[in-house]
């Protein structure tokens, strides 16, 4: 064979030769003498995709696979020679992404993980740069990643890690790589390995004391986890414990604008994993939050209203990390149980809050039409959706004059997006440019729930056509829940969202009744909540947006009695009907612990929910006494289920102290209005001794109601 020459067009030349005895070679001694240059060349780099694509059309994979398993050497050669050119040529065949996402290639997968794990002496350095390589390419195909998972990559890639070998800094690439491709299915399956990574990097974050600690500030993220969470196991406490520490260092220095954004990051990072959990109670604690949440809202300021500085790569990504600090700053603000803030480090934070805020809003109302898919414009509205939803009082004039803006945007993402898939704001972090979710409104509705009870943003939101959008939405809302329902657990952001929904809609019911009669908008919503609590009710585990359906479909239907929707139709029945029941299941007769008698209580189905459902379960009431005149069939629906009887019993055997005030009057408001629109209803609870248990409650009206001829 001739030797490889010096020139590359020579090279190229003795390469095809090479090739052409490969195909053509009488016994393995020729092959492997061929090969030996081929793999040379290789290794060299000096091969060009043609070339590349000639050797695999030569050999194919075959080859490779049988030097791989061969385990007889060459007289005279290291034991692993067959093995490492068979790496060298599927390392070659690998820079062919096609080849790379290849079969061949990925039932390799467990060579490549023995190798890692084997060993490594000088000789085979090679072999392991090789594999490295290959796993490379492999995680950038569209199998790889789920091929790399399954088949135990992870493990090995920390073990070798750990071990600090040859290449452990490749290692630790390729986990990064990984993590933020399958991150749920790498801790899924390897959760042991990566939480001991995670303690490394932890334990090499507290003690470095030059840039390393900057640079893992970078790679720590990757390995914080969202699920399972770090503070439910003893070692991911530790690994939280020296972060915390490892940050507290940081920030309390004086820093660099890039020393100080890893570290904004990271921190952001543990903050979406664990909310503030990772963080100390007491003083120490208490300091480091406030610090952290003050330098978030710099950051915020700096960026935001200096003109052209949020263009600068990468700053919204640290700007994006700094809201998911400052919404941990609005909650812990506003925590009452075991507050980590002390109450004047609250009231400064909410003030640097608010001016950051300000700056937030100056910053959205510079923004151009052509900017709106811009995922950093999403993460800002939704931080100043989760600051709205909380504090009402401050900036009140500067959110009005937003808001125009505020329902443009929404209803641009839902009528183009798929608004039920949302990210929360952890999955910002680091997606600048990626596809994100399109659900604005649902971080908005809290706020915009607030803004409609009063007069002046209530006003705006009507003329932007919010409550338009909200029908849309809503319905929308409610066939993801529907579609949804077999599954085990209920979609929590959904019912949330239709919960909040129902909210708005209500303060417009009592605040803009004239609005609820001309706007079809309303007639629309209620043919959908006259179909839907029918089939909402029956489901325990939706017992609050049943409620909130129930009372906003009564209230509607006193100012909407006249639409062709509520004559009597099969829907409204079943409206009613279904009304009806969650309210008249809502208290029972259990034992008193402290007499021999019995008390009035909440029916155990609704305890858990009681603290949601209550002010609406009287609201309800209220509005169904309001109904019964108008709908002349709604007391047959009332003796059909038996009610009448139901509570007569129910208030004559428990003891009249133990029934307050509030629920006695929300009862006679309904008996009332039954006795006087149908002479059935009279004479059922006449039967049941009414004027007895009506004197005895003192409910005045219904006696002389009952009296009357």
């Amino acid at each position: 064979f001739p030797a490889m020459a010096s020139d590359s067009g020579d090279r190229h030349a003795t390469l095809r030769r090479c090739l052409g005895v490969l195909k053509d070679a009488r016994n393995d001694s020729e092959q492997f003498a061929a090969l030996l240059l081929v793999t040379k060349a290789v290794r060299a780099g000096e091969v060009d995709a043609k070339t590349r694509r000639q050797i695999f059309d030569a050999i194919g994979f075959t080859f490779p696979t049988r030097l791989l398993t061969s385990r007889q050497p060459p007289a005279g050669c290291p034991p692993h020679t067959f093995r490492a050119l068979g790496l060298t040529l599927l390392a070659c065949f690998c820079t062919d992404p096609e080849l790379a996402g290849h079969s061949q290639i990925l039932n390799k997968i467990p060579t490549f993980n023995d190798i890692l794990l084997s060993p490594c002496d000088p000789d085979s350095t090679s072999m392991v740069d090789d594999v490295y390589q290959c796993l490379s390419a492999v995680l950038a195909t569209a199998r790889g990643p789920r091929e790399l998972v399954t088949k135990g990559t992870v493990s090995a890639l920390c073990q070798a890690y750990l071990n600090g070998g040859h290449g452990s800094d490749r290692a630790l690439t390729l986990l990064v790589g990984l993590l933020a491709v399958a991150e749920a299915k790498c801790w899924q399956r390897d959760a042991p390995q990566l939480l001991a990574v995670l303690s490394k990097l932890s334990g090499d974050f507290l003690k470095a004391e030059d840039m390393t600690k900057f640079e893992l500030c970078e790679v720590l993220p990757h390995f914080i986890p969202l699920s399972p969470p770090l503070t439910e196991n003893s070692q991911g406490s530790k690994c939280l414990c020296r972060l915390y520490k490892g940050l507290a260092d940081i920030l309390g220095s004086k820093l660099s604008q890039s020393q100080r954004d890893p570290a904004l990051k990271l921190a952001a990072g543990l903050v979406q994993a664990c909310g503030a959990e990772w963080i100390p109670a007491g003083s120490a604690g208490s300091k480091f939050l406030a610090l952290l949440v003050n330098l978030a809202c710099v950051e915020v300021r700096l960026t935001l209203e200096e003109p052209g500085a949020v263009e600068v790569e990468g700053k919204k990504e640290v700007v994006t990390a700094c809201y998911v600090l400052m919404e941990m700053g609005i909650q812990e603000c506003l925590r009452e149980e075991n507050p980590l803030l002390e109450n004047m480090q609250k009231m400064q934070l909410m003030r640097i809050m608010e001016e950051a805020f300000g700056a937030v809003i100056f910053y959205l109302r510079q923004v151009k039409q052509e900017e709106l898919q811009d995922p950093f414009i999403f993460a800002s509205v939704r931080v100043l959706g989760a600051w709205m939803a909380e504090e009402t009082s401050s900036l009140k004039q500067e959110i009005c004059e937003l808001l125009p803006f505020l329902v443009d945007y929404a209803r641009k993402l839902f009528k183009e997006g798929s608004p039920a898939v949302s990210l929360p704001q952890a999955e910002l972090v680091g997606t600048e440019g990626s596809a994100l979710p399109q659900d604005a409104l649902r971080f908005l509705l809290p706020g915009f729930c607030h803004l409609t009870a009063e007069d002046r943003p209530r006003d705006i939101l009507i003329s932007e056509g919010a409550p338009a959008l909200l029908c849309e939405y809503f319905l929308q809302q409610w066939e993801v829940l529907t579609s949804e329902s077999s599954a085990p657990a209920p979609l929590m952001s959904t019912e949330m969202s239709l919960q909040t929904t129902c909210g708005v809609f209500l303060n417009l019911v009592v605040t803009a009744p004239d609005l609820v009669r001309r706007d079809k908008t309303f007639s629309s919503l209620m043919d959908v909540l006259l179909k839907s609590l029918p089939l909402l009710l029956p489901q325990k585990h939706h017992l609050v947006l049943a409620a909130n359906v129930v009372t906003l479909g009564l209230m509607m239907a006193r100012i909407l009695a006249g639409s062709a929707a509520l004559q009597g139709t099969q829907s409204a029945k079943e409206f009613f009907g279904a009304a009806i029941h969650f309210l008249s299941q809502a208290h029972t007769a259990q034992a008193d612990p402290s007499s021999d008698g019995l008390a009035m209580a909440v029916s155990p189905a609704y305890v858990s929910a009681w603290d949601d459902i209550r002010e609406l379960w009287f609201l309800g009431m209220q509005a169904l006494a309001g109904c019964i005149p108008l709908f002349p069939w709604l007391p047959h629906a009332a003796l059909q289920a038996l009610w009448l009887e139901g509570l007569s019993q129910l208030l004559s055997c428990v003891a009249p102290a133990s029934v307050d005030f509030e629920l006695i009057t929300a009862f006679q408001a309904v008996l009332v209005e039954l006795a006087r629109a149908s002479e059935q209803c009279r004479s059922v609870i006449l039967s049941h001794h009414g004027t007895e248990w009506a004197n005895l409650y003192g409910m005045a009206a219904l006696e002389q109601c009952l009296a009357e001829q």
